[in-house]
């Protein structure tokens, strides 16, 4: 339902609350106070409501909520919850479009509790009202005069957003920013979630004006695929921080592969949040810590950071932080420490970090920071100030701030500047001073540190929401039907897993390199695969019963063919000893893998219970879960998210090579996670994937062993992906008026250059028409947010002439952006001069529509210029109804109700 009738939860004309009261210590009473003592009245209409009182706090109350001079906008319920449904259905009758439930004694209870939430909510979707809640601790928004809650304090006004899952969390944010003077433009408590959840609440703080930043506590999800859609969106538009519990699980079950075993949920979260470009922190400090400093301060240029400070040991360890954070300490040019020379005692440091020496009063703090924010080799400067007996370290303070205003002129970037004023009442006098001047300042360099590395971390989530990836590194046509008929035909046979063969032959219909490997029942026939081989090989027992073959001795490397037979009638007899009900399949004989100069890797698909399906990438081999060297990754992935998800890793830097190792072939390395995506996402029935060891080297990879798990499935591999991935079934091959054939698809993110070209050759008069005005540059983050569409929620059509997977050009696009509820869309449609007269734009129109029509949307709607008569010809022969726009002259607003029936 997402944003619809949310206005009424943060911008209601009118609040009634249900249950109000006079008893001493009542929820009721709390309610009432706290919304007469926000001041609500003197803003809207509010009215309280009892059956047993005419008169609340001195306020008329009514008895039932048929009484009331009007319907509110929104309620705050704090009934008893057998009375709930029946004054929810009420509310409902009179036109309330939304409802705050603080009561408790819901899902949280069990059965009976769920089946009566379950009950509420159906009553109030038939009235189309929202629910916030049951369970819940209320709501606070400052700047419309509301509080909602049984909080203890009120919410001062300010620019973040605060979501929680939990009652108690949200009241200690209050008490943690009350005595910082932080202020929110709203803050929530969700509860149970029944309808409004945190998917919702990030779609309406993404478009909110009054809301600079979001910050969220959360348990977890129940939609996972809505809350990365809005994240997305919100993230793009402003930060999002979030503190996630529960980081470690207290206890693990015995996992059926390698790969399973290291999937770890929350490390699952980690990888979602990362897709999102959200920032997460650890603790509630942290969570402010963030807000603040993205809130109000730019994101650096780069990473290189000075550290001045009066006292050496405190540089040195706040440098150490540095590099442990990911920063770097940067290299002062030769002027910079010429000047430094001049201005500073003969025993300073000499480089960073500059140790301007322990006696170091007010003006040589401020000289300093003259000169090193000159330096253009650095981008922060972090300042710290130790208490000596020597000098004031508020007079330091108001040194540095009075050189700092000096320093800022118009049209001048200088380096960021952090401080860290460590000390006692003083000190705490000098941060005052600093913040006030919106130079961040914190008690301790480490705080000071990490507050930077939010900025860093969060300028290269925005940058990885924008960059377009690399195009595929050769064409890639998998053999879907042959892999599909390996599994159904498993799946009939009751299999649960593929064995070794069966695996790598899925994998090679997906043209990932395997090291071939035979299937042989007997001793004898083991003998002569190798001896046909005709060279050292390795065996692998093939068992459904034993998952590990390598902790049971059931792998043997490097046999001679010679010795083959006796090496597997050894086997096997140790085997059927050891495991006497395990079933045997027979045996894999596969040659010796060339491992000169290469790793041991490992590849692996597991699905989570919340996300779906999670690909897994790290250091490989029989130590697979004692080295825990991995990174995971949400599909579908193209090859800069498979770079990603290969740079998380500790080996990472061995593959780049190292003395005299060549480095391996990432670009490969990475084109076979690609291949693995969209395996999985073509066949839902593979429910876990284990391919270990990889060997990777300089020439490539290749598979050496691979174990596949099944289960049957009666959804598409498409809907079970927390990430809605290409739709290839859009695809069609479209035959033009003289003839040429061209291909219909939608949009891809790597087609971001090419859709530069496109704009590069438009004539002025095509750009005024779509872009409704001159238009001389489409920047990357405009061309970036144009082809990396949420197919979940937008979708672009274009018509290519595609010659090759990297040689192709776009003609035309079609682009439907929904809102977030799904009821509306906005169309836009270019077709390029060289390709009119084919009939294209009525073409596309009818495929938008016809598309829009599939997704449930109710309108489509856009924005046409008066002197567009092509365009609007198209609309009126489609049936839209055409209008002047009310407020934009010389601009018609079209639209099409798709919810009528229409034979068009």
């Amino acid at each position: 339902m997402s944003i619809r009738n949310l206005d009424a939860v943060f911008r209601p004309k009118s609040i009634a609350v249900l249950g109000a009261s006079e008893r001493e210590g009542s929820v009721g009473r709390i309610l009432a106070e706290n919304m007469l003592a926000e001041g609500f009245k003197e803003r809207g209409k509010l009215w309280f409501l009892n059956k047993g009182h005419d008169e609340i706090l001195g306020e008329k109350s009514y008895r039932k909520v048929s009484a009331l001079p009007d319907a509110p906008d929104l309620a705050i319920v704090a009934i008893p919850p057998k009375a709930v449904l029946k004054e929810i259905e009420h509310l409902g009758e009179r036109g309330t479009r939304a409802a705050v439930i603080i009561t408790a004694g819901f899902a949280e209870l069990g059965d009976e509790g769920r089946e009566l939430q379950h009950r509420i909510l159906d009553t109030a979707s038939k009235y189309d009202m929202r629910i916030v809640g049951p369970n819940c601790l209320g709501l606070l928004i400052p700047g419309q005069s509301i509080n909602g809650s049984f909080a203890h304090i009120p919410a001062k006004q300010g620019k973040l957003a605060f979501i929680s899952q939990s009652g108690a969390i949200l009241t200690s944010m209050l008490d943690w920013a009350d005595a910082r003077g932080v202020g929110f433009s709203s803050m929530l408590s969700l509860g149970n979630m029944s309808d409004v959840d945190i998917g919702d609440l990030l779609d309406y703080y993404a478009i909110d004006s009054d809301t600079s930043a979001v910050l969220l506590y959360m348990e977890g999800l129940k939609d996972a695929r809505k809350f990365l859609s809005a994240a997305r969106g919100c993230a793009r538009t402003k930060p999002v921080i979030i503190v996630k519990s529960g980081r470690h699980a207290a206890g693990k079950k015995a996992a059926s592969s390698h790969t399973a075993a290291l999937a770890g949920a929350d490390d699952v979260y980690d990888a979602a949040f990362r897709r999102a470009g959200v920032l997460r922190v650890n603790t509630l400090e942290e969570l402010f810590d963030a807000a603040e400093t993205l809130a109000t301060t730019r994101p650096p240029r780069g990473r290189h950071a000075a550290v001045v400070t009066n006292g050496g040991g405190v540089g040195v360890l706040a440098a150490d932080s540095l590099l442990s954070e990911g920063a770097k300490l940067a290299e002062l040019e030769d002027a910079t420490i010429e000047k430094l020379d001049a201005i500073l005692p003969d025993s300073w440091s000499g480089a960073n970090p500059i140790d301007i020496i322990g006696d170091a009063p007010p003006e040589r703090f401020a000289k300093a920071l003259e000169v090193v924010m000159s330096d253009r080799n650095i981008h922060v400067v972090l300042l710290l100030n130790c208490p000596t007996a020597i000098n004031s370290s508020k007079e330091s303070a108001r040194a540095v701030l009075d050189a700092f205003r000096k320093l800022k002129k118009p049209g001048r970037q200088l380096p960021l500047l952090f401080t860290a004023w460590i000390g006692g009442r003083e000190a705490v006098e000098g941060r005052n001073l600093l913040t006030s001047e919106g130079i961040p300042s914190f008690p301790t360099p480490e705080q000071a540190i990490r507050s930077f590395m939010y900025l860093f971390r969060y300028k290269r989530n925005q940058e990885t929401l924008l960059e377009t990836p690399a195009s595929l590194p050769a064409e890639f046509e998998p053999d879907t039907a042959r892999a599909r008929k390996l599994v159904h035909d498993a799946l009939e046979k009751g299999e649960e897993w593929l064995d070794e063969v069966d695996s790598k032959t899925v994998l090679s219909a997906y043209e990932l390199p395997v090291l071939r490997a035979w299937r042989v029942k007997t001793p004898e026939d083991a003998a002569k695969k190798a001896r046909d081989i005709g060279r050292p090989v390795a065996l692998k027992l093939l068992s459904p019963d034993i998952v590990h073959k390598s902790e049971a001795g059931a792998v043997l490397l490097d046999i001679d063919p010679e010795n083959v037979e006796a090496v597997t009638e050894r086997l096997l007899s140790r085997i059927e000893r050891e495991n006497p009900d395990a079933r045997i399949d027979g045996i894999s004989v596969q040659a010796m893998a060339d491992r000169k100069d290469a790793y041991e890797l490992f590849v692996g698909m597991n699905e989570d219970e919340l996300f779906g399906p999670v690909i897994l990438f790290g250091e490989g081999g029989e130590a697979v879960e004692v080295v825990k060297d991995r990174s995971i990754g949400l599909p579908p992935l193209n090859m800069h998210l498979a770079m990603q998800v290969i740079k998380r890793t500790r080996i990472n830097r061995r593959l780049k090579g190292f003395r005299s190792r060549e480095p391996v072939d990432r670009e490969a390395l990475a084109f076979s996670l690609v291949k693995i995506s969209q395996l999985i996402t073509d066949i839902p029935e593979i429910i876990e994937l284990d391919a270990n060891p990889i060997i990777a080297g300089p020439k490539g990879v290749e598979v050496l062993d691979a174990r596949i798990r099944l289960r049957k499935s009666k959804i598409s591999g498409s809907e079970r992906l927390a990430i809605r991935p290409y739709p290839q079934e859009l695809e069609e091959t479209v035959t033009l008026k003289d003839g040429r054939e061209m291909l219909l698809r939608p949009i891809r993110p790597e087609d971001e250059p090419v859709l530069q070209r496109v704009f590069d050759r438009m004539t002025a008069e095509e750009r005024r028409l779509r872009f409704m005005g001159p238009m001389k540059v489409l920047s990357h983050a405009q061309a970036a947010r144009y082809t990396q569409l949420d197919y979940d929620r937008d979708m672009a059509l274009v018509i290519v002439d595609e010659r090759s997977h990297d040689d192709y050009d776009i003609h035309a696009v079609v682009r439907l952006s929904a809102d977030s509820d799904n009821r509306k869309a906005e169309y836009a449609i270019l077709v390029l001069q060289d390709i009119a007269g084919q009939g294209l734009g009525s073409f596309l129109m009818k495929k938008i529509i016809a598309y829009a029509r599939e997704q449930g949307i109710g309108e489509i709607y856009g924005e046409v210029l008066e002197d567009n008569s092509a365009m609007l010809a198209i609309c009126r022969k489609l049936g839209f109804t055409i209008k002047r726009h009310f407020d934009e002259p010389g601009v018609m607003h079209v639209s099409l109700d798709l919810d009528k029936d229409s034979t068009r």
